[in-house]
């Protein structure tokens, strides 16, 4: 994939870079240099690379650790019983770092005079390397990709999700300078609407403030952040032959990894499909409650491609960030710090939602999604959503948290979620089984990758899967 990734990005050099390539070039083709490339011609492959990040080959390791996916076979079985290597991480650490960060830094050398385009990059900066810091811990930030630094040093991790918060700052001040907004065609996310990137910025810095344990200071970026799908995120496959451009589920079902991760199979589901049926006892239907149809979007077929209409489909767009996952900070940040009835209220904004059906395609025309309005009396003990007889609060903070679990299936949320909430909050936190397959623990985070330890000096010894991160200590 990292080649295929490259080709694509220098195809797109080629393609999108030709009218400032065409200067001079009759003089000597031979002596055109990368100082001859405009800097927007490299924002299509640094999206390209983040897409990877995102929800490549890592989160889909998260998720079998999280137990939304299962391994089957192979490589994927053996991860799914915490058996990993630092070798598991080079891709995405390439991608990061590589394809990414210091492509990143090239186009922010050469347009200085474009502060839409800057202030796009530094958005991409903070969500790929808040990533990296979020699943990796302390990781190089200050002197990556920089002229001179070729060995950088790791950062500490709360300093680099501080870092990053001021860079998303600095990008929402250079979008609110823009005077002339321009259409960006080779932005894949959103052609460059400074809107959109604006309302990213906020969303991503409720995320870093919310690993923080800041509440406050989630909830205000929060609302400010993504308030309708239409400005989420995606990566939105195309519907041609190539097959590299599709769904990276369907990607899997369709290659070499036919039958090696999936969530449904001889009649076993991963816990988070049980959650959706209704027939397990840990079903989350019931009177106001209908997940029958998210139940059969979410199924992943794990060796017939075609198979999967749903999540997995060919061309089903995939979520990088979004306005799922910022109303779902928002509800549990205003929870915590304004109280139970505001947190009813945004959680019921999300069901509504829900409730429209727009959020996931309905395969099943005689199966609606059903989420009907909470009320203060399904949090009361005994009520539809408090059982067990929890305070009505934390019975809704626990509602929110596995709604987030659910909805965050393909993203980093539910991993995210688990390390911060599992000992400090168990009463919130979702239950699933830690390691049903093997493993020691919930693993913390991942092992870095083995061509950084091997090539960078500056490298610290790798502290192991079980090792908490500084924000979930």
């Amino acid at each position: 994939m990292w080649k295929k990734i490259n080709i694509v990005f220098l195809l797109g050099v080629s393609l999108m870079g030709c009218q400032e390539l065409n200067k001079g070039v009759n003089d000597n083709p031979n002596d055109i240099t990368i100082d001859a490339i405009a800097g927007i011609s490299f924002l299509t492959g640094t999206q390209l690379g983040n897409i990877h990040v995102q929800v490549g080959h890592l989160q889909r390791i998260s998720a079998l650790w999280t137990r939304q996916l299962s391994g089957f076979q192979s490589s994927y079985l053996s991860l799914d019983q915490h058996n990993i290597t630092t070798a598991e991480s080079n891709s995405t650490w390439n991608r990061a770092y590589h394809s990414v960060l210091s492509q990143l830094r090239t186009i922010q050398e050469k347009s200085t005079d474009h502060p839409q385009l800057v202030g796009i990059t530094y958005v991409m900066e903070a969500h790929t390397i808040g990533t990296m810091a979020s699943i990796f811990g302390d990781v190089p930030y200050a002197e990556a990709a920089t002229e001179g630094s070729p060995t950088p040093v790791f950062d500490p991790q709360v300093q680099v999700f501080e870092a990053l918060l001021s860079r998303l700052d600095e990008a929402i001040g250079l979008f609110d300078g823009v005077e002339n907004e321009l259409v960006i065609p080779q932005d894949i996310y959103y052609q460059g609407s400074l809107s959109a990137w604006r309302a990213a910025a906020y969303t991503l810095k409720a995320r870093f403030y919310l690993q923080l344990r800041k509440y406050p200071e989630a909830l205000e970026a929060a609302e400010n952040g993504i308030q309708d799908h239409a400005e989420s995120m995606l990566f939105h496959p195309i519907d041609d032959t190539n097959t590299d451009n599709k769904n990276l589920f369907w990607q899997l079902a369709a290659g070499s990894r036919a039958g090696d991760i999936g969530n449904l199979k001889d009649g076993n589901m991963s816990y988070l499909l049980r959650m959706l049926s209704d027939t397990a006892t840990i079903s989350r239907s019931h009177a106001k409650t209908d997940e029958r149809a998210r139940f059969l979007f979410y199924i992943l077929e794990d060796s017939d491609a075609n198979a999967n209409q749903g999540v997995g489909a060919a061309t089903q767009p995939m979520p990088l960030l979004t306005f799922a996952e910022n109303q779902l900070i928002l509800a549990e940040a205003v929870t915590r710090t304004q109280g139970f009835l505001s947190g009813l209220d945004a959680l019921n904004v999300y069901r509504a939602w829900l409730d429209s059906g727009d959020a996931f395609r309905q395969l099943d025309p005689a199966i609606a999604p059903k989420y009907g309005a909470l009320d203060e009396d399904d949090f009361e003990e005994f009520g539809l959503e408090n059982p067990d007889e929890l305070a009505p609060e934390t019975a809704l903070l626990r509602e929110i948290i596995e709604e987030r679990y659910v909805s965050g299936f393909g993203t980093w949320m539910p991993y995210n979620d688990a390390r911060r909430l599992r000992e400090r909050e168990p009463e919130i936190a979702v239950a699933f089984p830690v390691n049903p397959n093997g493993g020691s623990c919930l693993p913390q985070r991942f092992l870095y990758a083995a061509n950084e330890l091997d090539a960078n000096p500056n490298a610290p010894a790798d502290p192991g899967l079980c090792a908490k991160t500084p924000v979930n200590q």
